[in-house]
């Protein structure tokens, strides 16, 4: 961190200044927020509980879950608390941290999404040996580097934003610590930070998305979702006012699709269903046993 920065803390705008409209956006967001809760944990739980499901497809699943889960919660609790107060406050170390978190859970579900659509081309193309190609050690392996990539691009860029010398002014157009808004804060020049924004965050997201849009069906929609508002947001140039398209489209892909991510994928899939009746059904027996 740069010992030239001035500022400690930093004020977030949030998505608007209304207060009838704040309390309504707060329920609402929070009912999406439990929903993503409430749907992704379920997933896990029954992929980790349920024999049947211990296969690769079912294991990735389970990841995208996760990140989903923490995805959501480095950002939607705090634009909930920004609806209730009067003026949002950030420190300059929880901003970097909250822009570290963002973009590392971002781009490691982006990169996922590319090991689903692997894991799915073997299957359809290779089925005779893909339990050979997608061992469990494979699987483990793939996972382990999809989230590295996803850690060490994040850092990247939130030690490249945090050298930036601070001097105000201090109010951040947005809802969240993202880079784009603090490099309209920045006294410095921003040129490296736009060039690996413009370069490595476009190729974290465009690779994967390459590999994803080869699959079909559902995967297709969350493809669409997830890649489509991240590479309209980073690979664009920033122009004037554009902070609020940014936020709506920001709201999008670390929101609204970690809530839609189980409906898509496994809610509407007859073996899940099954799982989470079969596990219903036991915890209701024990507690009706217990009672």
């Amino acid at each position: 961190m740069d010992l030239n920065n001035t500022l400690q803390e930093f004020i977030l705008m949030g998505l608007t200044n209304l207060w009838q409209l704040q309390c309504t956006l707060f329920a609402v967001f929070l009912m999406m927020y439990l929903a993503n809760l409430l749907g992704n944990a379920a997933i896990v739980l029954v992929a980790i509980v349920e024999p049947k499901l211990h296969t690769p497809m079912y294991f990735f699943l389970g990841n995208l879950s996760c990140l989903d889960i923490f995805f959501s919660t480095v950002t939607v609790p705090k634009m909930l608390a920004g609806f209730l107060l009067p003026v949002q406050t950030i420190s300059f170390p929880g901003c970097m941290a909250q822009l570290h978190f963002f973009h590392f859970l971002g781009s490691s579900e982006a990169i996922l999404l590319g090991v689903m659509a692997f894991d799915r081309y073997v299957a359809i193309c290779n089925p005779l040996r893909y339990t050979i190609i997608m061992r469990r050690q494979v699987c483990q392996i793939l996972a382990a580097a999809t989230w590295s990539a996803g850690f060490f691009h994040a850092l990247m860029h939130a030690v490249a934003t945090a050298r930036l010398p601070f001097c105000g002014p201090n109010h951040i157009e947005h809802f969240l610590c993202d880079i784009k808004p603090l490099l309209k804060l920045a006294c410095g020049s921003t040129y490296l930070n736009l060039m690996l924004l413009n370069t490595v965050a476009s190729s974290v997201a465009m690779g994967p998305f390459i590999k994803a849009f080869s699959t079909c069906g559902s995967h297709l929609m969350v493809v669409g979702l997830m890649y489509v508002p991240v590479l309209f947001n980073y690979m664009l140039p920033s122009v004037e006012n554009a902070s609020q398209r940014e936020m709506m489209v920001t709201l999008i892909y670390s929101a609204v699709t970690p809530v839609l991510n189980p409906l898509i994928y496994t809610l509407r899939n007859q073996e899940v269903k099954t799982a989470v009746l079969k596990i219903f059904s036991c915890t209701l027996k024990d507690w009706l046993h217990a009672g």
